[in-house]
Formats: C-alpha cells, sequence, structure tokens
C-alpha cells in the first residue's frame, strides 16, 4: 500500500499561486523528497487556457471579464479553456505515476472512475463521453480532466462543479465544445451538498481506485 498526503487548500485561493505550490510539489516528488499528494481547492474565478486551446475559446472581452470579477491564465496542462470558481472542487493529483505502476492514459481513466464513483455516492449517475475526456450526466459536463506529466509525474487533475456558478460558463467555449452543456451536482441533485462531504466521498473514491491506505 502507498501513502497519499491530502492537503486542503480551502476557498478562494489564487490560481497562480496554487500552480506554484503543484509546482513546488512536482519537483520534490520527482527528486523523492516526497509522498504522493492530493491538493483539494476552490479558486477565485478564473479561466485558464491549456495547451490546445484556442483563443478564441474565451469569448468575453477585457471589459466584460473585468465586470464578471473573472481573471485569465495560461497553464501547462493539458486541454482546452475552462473555468475554475467557487463551489467548483478542484483536485491536484501529484503522483508518480513509475511507482504505481500507471500508463498515462490509465491514469486519466482513473481519474474519470474515481469521480464517477464518488458522484453516484449522492445518486448521480454519470459516466463517459467518447467526444472529451471528463465526467458527462447525458449532453452536460459535470467534471473536467487536463493533466501534465512530466519525470513521470503528474500535476493539475480534475474540476468537479459542485455548487459552481454555471453562468460563468457563458465567457467560454468549455472545453472547445460547441454542442455540449455544463452541470452541477447542485443542478442535478436540486439541493446543494456540502463542499466538505464531498472532499470527504472524492479524497476516499480517490484512495480506493488508486490503492492508497
Amino acid at each position: 500500500m502507498r501513502t497519499l498526503q491530502v492537503i486542503d487548500l480551502g476557498r478562494n485561493a489564487e490560481y497562480g499561486e496554487v500552480l506554484s505550490l503543484q509546482e513546488r510539489l512536482h519537483a520534490q516528488r520527482v527528486a523523492g523528497d516526497a509522498v504522493d499528494t492530493l491538493l483539494l481547492v476552490e479558486h477565485r474565478p478564473v479561466y485558464t487556457s491549456g495547451r490546445s486551446a484556442s483563443a478564441d475559446h474565451i469569448i468575453y472581452s477585457e471589459n466584460e471579464l473585468r465586470r464578471a470579477g473573472i481573471d485569465r491564465a495560461v497553464t501547462s496542462r493539458g486541454g482546452d479553456v475552462t473555468y475554475h470558481g467557487p463551489g467548483q472542487l478542484v483536485g491536484y493529483p501529484i503522483v508518480h505515476l513509475g511507482d504505481a505502476g500507471i500508463r498515462v492514459l490509465e491514469y486519466v481513466t482513473a481519474l474519470e472512475a474515481t469521480l464517477i464513483r464518488a458522484v453516484a455516492t449522492f445518486g448521480i449517475a454519470a459516466g463517459r463521453d467518447v467526444r472529451n475526456r471528463g465526467v458527462w450526466v447525458g449532453n452536460d459536463k459535470l467534471a473536467a480532466l487536463g493533466i501534465r506529466v512530466s519525470h513521470q509525474v503528474t500535476m493539475h487533475g480534475f474540476a468537479l462543479n459542485v455548487t459552481t456558478r454555471l453562468e460563468d460558463y457563458r465567457g467560454i467555449v468549455a472545453c472547445g465544445l460547441r454542442d455540449a452543456g455544463v452541470t452541477s451536482m447542485a443542478r442535478l441533485l436540486g439541493w446543494d451538498p456540502p463542499m466538505a462531504e464531498v472532499k470527504e466521498r472524492v479524497t476516499a473514491a480517490f484512495r480506493e481506485v488508486f490503492g492508497y491506505c
């Protein structure tokens, strides 16, 4: 059994600060000076662009971004444009795939399985979609994935909409998909699941799927 460190960074975290923390933990894990880590956080509102993002997938002008109170950030993860904000559980696993004996595509599939298992405990039947990696309910995306792997150690991760302000997605073409929607656990359930409880269930599912003690 392998060891997992879980760090809860709380609410209203600035994206760049958390990215810097990821980079430090990544370097420590590559060097063998740290164990696998799962960071959990709710960010301030921000649109992030991955390596394959198209510039026109951010629809809002600079004035509209300021009025909405949404920042922008370019990041090193894969994928297109996505949104992070309050009410969304973002998880950043810093995992050594070599030590775990997991290939990259297997890792992405395991992340999806983690979230599908976690939301199922709330009665949400989620699944996958062949168009785009992530967690889906019908034609609506419930959780987005975007990762980076360097020296066999992962960065970035997943974003699960819990009580997310879904209208903030109007300013982007989320994940580059014009013919799909987004949803949240709150919309699907008709009530707001407590973030603390969602964190507990996601963490438990992550430990189970990846085989941590």
